[in-house]
This record gives structure tokens, sequence and C-alpha cells, in this order.
């Protein structure tokens, strides 16, 4: 066969570790993971097989929205270590061969930061329109109202009214996060700089937290109405404005040519095929690749987060068919993940944590992972099959901010009844971003092996870690962990096939509604793999008469026998067919 050319990139063959730094390691017993913690696991992560981590933010800040609040971009949060201790973590992952992402938050800062303390000092103040300030808007009553009717992503008004100068500041999360004026060269500048403060330290690139909304409208239009609530979604102004574009494409020519680096964007509120191309199509020289968001909203409700909508597998199934086979036609590259610091785990989620079910969906979703074309992003957690917290968890587990805003608004509207709430911590136990950030489960010692028993860790701890953790799983050949390190070296010894190969769905009348399948095929070879994941608690059969001549390459069951004609697969059974 003629070979088709593949750029071969060390980042399209990356496998991505993401560590959430309060959760991950803790040192000093302060009950808080930190920098030291993590540099004393690089071992450890380096032997699953990972070559890349990324680490959730790390720089000072107030951590009201937990380091996505950023005061300060070239000093680290105190709790978590110095800058020396970065540059030690940075090193000794470089000596391992293995690279780091930083998470760039550049939509906003905190409140804290110098830069908004100058801005709001006076209207007059040179930094002022280093962020987006407006008069207020008044009733006919007289009464102050906001600059428009846009809602937060936390709830409430986006705008912050100052009391000093009189005007509003726009803040699309909590009013502690101004959205910094993208329009202004100067503050623009200013944030290249800060980029290139971690890029000469030896960082290898960088995951752009919401990025598509520095480029808002210019009028800052009303949103639509679409409820009675006094604000409303403005996404359609805030989201992808005009000049988003520019600034990305600025950003890569004043700062990520200079270096060998990885870019990630975050996009939000944006998933169709044509906005996708344009930010990560070859020829528009933007970022390598986005978190597109769509498959950690699979069980969203029709409105909101928090609303109920039932996981079904022709969801997933869609989804992955969109992505596989569109990004190849403008020469794009896919992230491949199902997990985040944003979501709920996707064992709880998706498949099932029950404990008959646990180690073999947990096996099953790692074969999804490691079989696509893509840079697979896993979370710290992923390679052990940690889990959400369970049902028997009340309100008072959960402690972020977004879904106690939630709740509280909700609890408000039904007259502060609890006893109308179910509905809600149902949402809550499935997809609240506590459980992405759950502290990792190293043993079976008091906290998990996280922290000191005598510390308080910083947030609930899985009670599930008797069971489930590192030490119990780190010499089993049968465990979550050493399958996870079978298929990542699988992946890597059939980089042609499973990073670079082409991609062919199999139709649901082909394999059910249950069962997500698709085939693989080399570039330069003549390999091709069928790939089998049943997502249900029930036994699926397969037809296989097509696949004559193919063998089990890998399976998360024993029990397969390809000379039946057909692929009997267990619950949540995954098999990988290999043509011999």
């Amino acid at each position: 066969m003629t070979p088709r050319p593949v750029e071969k990139t060390w980042w399209k063959e990356a496998i991505v570790y993401q560590i959430y730094p309060a959760s991950f390691l803790d040192s000093n017993g302060d009950g808080l993971g930190d920098i030291p913690g993590i540099i004393s696991k690089v071992p450890y992560i380096k032997s699953l097989g990972v070559d890349t981590i990324w680490l959730s933010p790390i720089f000072a800040s107030p951590q009201k929205d937990m380091g996505y609040d950023v005061a300060d971009y070239r000093s680290i949060h105190a709790p978590y270590g110095t800058v020396e201790d970065v540059q030690e973590l940075i090193d000794q992952l470089h000596a391992h061969d293995m690279r780091i992402l930083m998470d760039l938050v550049v939509n906003h800062t905190s409140d804290q930061h110098a830069w908004f303390k100058e801005s709001r000092g006076s209207k007059s103040n040179p930094k002022r329109d280093w962020y987006i300030w407006r008069d207020p808007k008044y009733d006919g009553q007289g009464n102050r109202k906001e600059p428009n009717n846009w809602k937060s992503l936390f709830g409430g008004s986006a705008w912050a009214f100052d009391e000093l100068t009189g005007q509003y500041y726009l803040a699309l999360f909590l009013p502690s996060q101004p959205d910094l004026n993208w329009d202004n060269a100067e503050m623009r500048k200013a944030t290249h700089d800060d980029m290139r403060f971690w890029l000469d330290r030896g960082v290898d690139g960088f995951r752009i937290d919401s990025m598509n909304l520095m480029s808002k409208h210019p009028d800052l239009p009303d949103g639509k109405i679409t409820s009675d609530e006094p604000y409303q979604s403005g996404a359609e102004y805030f989201a992808s404005g005009p000049k988003m574009h520019d600034y990305i494409r600025e950003i890569r020519t004043e700062v990520f040519d200079k270096y060998d680096v990885m870019t990630v964007g975050e996009l939000g509120f944006t998933k169709d095929e044509k906005s996708v191309s344009e930010y990560v199509a070859k020829d528009r020289r933007e970022l390598n690749m986005l978190f597109t968001g769509d498959i950690v909203d699979m069980d969203f409700g029709p409105n909101a987060k928090y609303e109920r909508g039932d996981f079904h597998p022709r969801k997933i199934r869609k989804i992955t068919n969109l992505w596989q086979t569109v990004m190849p036609k403008f020469d794009g590259w896919n992230t491949v993940y199902l997990d985040n610091h944003d979501s709920g785990r996707s064992l709880s989620r998706y498949a099932s944590d029950a404990p008959e079910h646990r180690s073999t969906a947990a096996k099953m979703l790692a074969t999804y992972l490691t079989t696509l074309s893509g840079t697979p992003f896993m979370l710290a957690g992923q390679e052990i099959g940690m889990a959400n917290l369970g049902k028997d968890y009340g309100v008072d587990a959960y402690i972020d901010v977004e879904g106690k805003n939630y709740y509280n608004e909700v609890l408000k509207a039904r007259g502060g009844n609890v006893g109308k709430m179910d509905d809600v911590l149902r949402e809550l136990q499935l997809k609240s971003r506590d459980h992405g950030r759950l502290p990792m489960q190293w043993d079976r010692s008091p906290n998990a092996g996280f922290t000191v028993a005598s510390a308080k860790p910083w947030m609930t701890i899985n009670k599930d870690y008797i069971e489930w953790n590192v030490a119990s799983q780190l010499d089993d050949p049968r465990s979550v962990m050493a399958y996870w390190k079978q298929m990542i070296a699988l992946r890597k010894k059939y980089s042609d096939l499973f990073v670079y190969g082409s991609y062919t769905p199999l139709e649901e009348s082909e394999t059910g509604e249950m069962v997500l399948g698709y085939e693989r095929s080399g570039r330069q070879t003549d390999q091709k793999a069928v790939v089998l994941l049943n997502f249900s608690d029930r036994v699926q059969t397969v037809p296989a008469e097509k696949y004559k001549g193919f063998g089990i390459l890998v399976s998360n069951q024993e029990d397969i026998d390809l000379a039946k004609g057909q692929v009997e697969l267990q619950p949540y059974g995954a098999v990988v067919l290999l043509n011999e």
C-alpha cells in the first residue's frame, strides 16, 4: 500500500495525566496537596507510561475559585510551594523524559491581582481599560441596573458594581474574577510576558482556560430572554467573539512560535464543526487541539447542568463519530478524554461504580481512551478506578462554588424546603466538580495516604479508599492500574494504528444500541483493529463473521470465542480485535 503522509509530533503521541494540585499529595501535613508532593510521585507517574502532566492552576490566588482566580501569574500559591519548587518539578519531569503543561487562566484574573487593584483605583488610571467597565443603566423609576442582562456562569448577574468609581465591571464567573479586556494591546503584551516567564523556565505548553471567552461583542448587547429570570445567557455575545482568532494568532506569533509547545484550548458554548475547525485546522496555525466539552456534558439537562439528562450510549457514539471523522478533513487533532477537574467521574456517570462492575467498567473506559485518534488525557485517579462520592453523602459533602450556588439558588426558589431537593442532590452526586477533585487515594492508611492522619483534608475523602487505592493495585496483574499500563503500552507499540490511523464507525445496526464500535486502520501499515465497548450492565452480542482472520489483541474479559462468529460482551466488556 502507498503510505499516506502524516506529521508526527510529540504532542500527538503524548499521554497526558492531569493533576489537581490540592488533591494529589500533601507533603507537609497541612491537609492540602502541594508541589513537593507531586515531585515525590514523578517516578510513579512515569511508571504508568504517562509522558506529560497537566497541572491545574498553581499560581498565587485567594482561592475563591480554586486557583482559577489568579492574583499573580509569576508567583505560586504559598501552600503549594514556591517558584523554585515548580522549577524542581519541571527539571525532574524533564530528567524522566516527561513534559509539563500549565493551566493558563487569562480570560480573567482575581480582583486581588495588582492589575485590577490599579484598574479600579480611578476612571483615569492607565490600567482602567485593562478590564471591562461600563456605566450603570437606570429604569423608569431611577433604580440602578446592570449594563446588560447577562447571567454569570456561576449564577446571578455577570456584572459587579464598584462603589468607588460608580461603574460596573464584567465578571463572567464570580464577582471576584473580573474579565480582562483583550482589546487593550498593553494588557495583551503583559499577558504574553507572563507566558514567556514560564516557557523560559521549561514549561512545555498550556491548557488555556475559558479560551474562547476572551473576545466579547464590542456592544455587549442583552442576551435573548428565554426565561422569566432576571438574568439571561449572553453566550452568543461573549463566546468566540469577533476578535477571538486575532488574539490567538497574536499569541502564536508573539509567543508560542518561539518555543516547541503544546497548546490546548478550552472551547465553551461552541461545539460545531465549522467553529472548531477555525481554531485547530492546521493551515490556520492557531491551536494544536481543543476541549470541546461535549463529552463531559452527556448527562446534562436540556437547560442546565444540574437538570436531569440521563446518559445513553447513543450520545457517546454520536460525539465520538463526529470528531473522529471530522478532524482529518481539515488536518486537525483531537483531545480524547472523559474526565477533568470540572466534571464528575465518568466511571460513575457513563459506566458503573457498582462493586460487581467497577473494575471491568473502568477497564472498558480505559480501552476507549487509548484506542482513539487524538491525544488522551486522563485525570489522576482514573488509573485505579476512582469514583464519585456515594449516594450516602449529603449536600454538606460538596464544597465547590458552582454546585453550591446552584443548590442554594434552587433551594431559595423552593421556599427553603430541603425535603424538596432530592432531584438536585441526585445531580450533584453525579456531576459536581467536587468528584473530579477528590483527594488521591494512595493507600488504606488514615486519609488514604493523601495526608497525615492528624491533618484535616481540605475536602472530603471518599470512604471507598480502603479498597480502592494505589497500593492495593501496584502488584496486582488483574487491577485497573495494570490494565491502564497495558493499554498505554499497546497504544505506543501500535502508534501507526491507534494514534495516527484512520477511523471508521460501526453503525448501531451492526453492534446494537448499547455497544460502541469502531474500526481503526493503519496509515503506513495494513494493520486493522476493531474496538467493541459494552456500555451496559447486560450481556451484548455483536456479529463477527466479517472479522475472520482477526485475533484478540486485548480484552477486559476472558471468555471470548471468535469461532462462534460473534463476540459476546459481558457487562461493561471491551475487546480489541487485530488482523493477523
